[in-house]
């Protein structure tokens, strides 16, 4: 069994579906609402233990209900959370999520305001333990730390390159792995062609860089080679979650040693059959469904 560590943000999203997402202002009605857990390292979490792997997920919660919630799930959809930590007096992560009718959405998120960034605490853990260390980047000290310390333990990287207000060069450069979506790809080489992203991309890491398109598939690139998945037609429902679930199971695939293309490909089934199910986490597959659903494709 593939060992992996997720390390990143925890968040309630509060989902309302809704015919057309609002373009100006007024009063709207949702037709469906629901509470799930989410956050990219999270959701990355659940995808990795749902295909099989060993998941341990560390990150930060308020002493309050939500974050009882947040960690009450993750344990329940076979995620250990031995490591996180609860802040006391503090107010966990949120997020309000509209969802269409051809599943696109909008998401706003609240990070709680109390949750300390610093995160020296990484260091009393034995990264050895795990096969890939995931972080995302909206904790960046704890996705810094740990990716320092997985460095010197001889463990694979992959970074959650989505969009943030801070700079990350610095992650992607610890990064062996670096998977941007394309709007955290545009922010970060501030070009609005993916693949010349991906080329800057290349110049501040070693490793390998890829920037996912939803529908339009995945761009990589495999030594100085570009690469392209396309994406898998599926019925969309909901698009929730759907970067974060291909980076837990490209997390998977490499944990696995799995070769670059045949990672991508895996990762976009999984992140595919996902959308076909609403939330950010109901949909995830197993392994048995994605191999079905790839055969569909030979």
């Amino acid at each position: 069994m593939v060992r992996i560590v997720c390390v990143g943000i925890t968040v309630m999203d509060r989902i309302y579906n809704v015919e057309a997402l609002p373009t100006e202002g007024g009063k709207y009605v949702a037709h469906h609402y629901r509470e799930v857990g989410g956050g990219p390292a999270a959701t990355a979490a659940v995808a990795a233990a749902k295909l099989g792997a060993q998941v341990d997920f560390i990150g930060r919660t308020g002493d309050d209900d939500t974050g009882d919630k947040l960690l009450a799930e993750l344990e329940s959809l076979g995620v250990n959370t031995r490591f996180c930590r609860r802040v006391k007096n503090a107010s966990s992560s949120q997020s309000a999520v509209l969802v269409d009718a051809q599943g696109e959405r909008i998401i706003i998120n609240y990070p709680g305001p109390d949750l300390p960034p610093d995160a020296d605490w990484l260091d009393a853990l034995d990264f050895s333990q795990w096969d890939v260390v995931l972080a995302d980047v909206r904790w960046h000290d704890g996705a810094k730390r740990a990716f320092t310390l997985a460095k010197k333990a001889g463990v694979i990287t992959v970074l959650d390159g989505d969009v943030t207000p801070q700079k990350i060069d610095d992650l992607v450069a610890l990064s062996d792995h670096a998977a941007f979506s394309a709007p955290g790809l545009r922010r970060f080489s501030g070009l609005d062609d993916p693949l010349a992203g991906l080329e800057y991309a290349r110049t501040v890491t070693d490793g390998q860089v890829y920037v996912t398109s939803g529908a339009q598939g995945c761009h990589f690139m495999a030594g100085a080679e570009h690469h392209h998945q396309p994406g898998f037609c599926v019925d969309v429902v909901d698009t929730t979650g759907a970067g974060d679930v291909f980076h837990g199971a490209l997390a998977f695939s490499l944990a696995q040693q799995q070769p670059i293309d045949n990672a991508v490909r895996f990762a976009s089934g999984v992140a595919a059959l996902k959308c076909t199910r609403p939330g950010g986490r109901d949909g995830i597959p197993d392994c048995d469904q994605v191999r079905s659903f790839l055969s569909l494709y030979v």
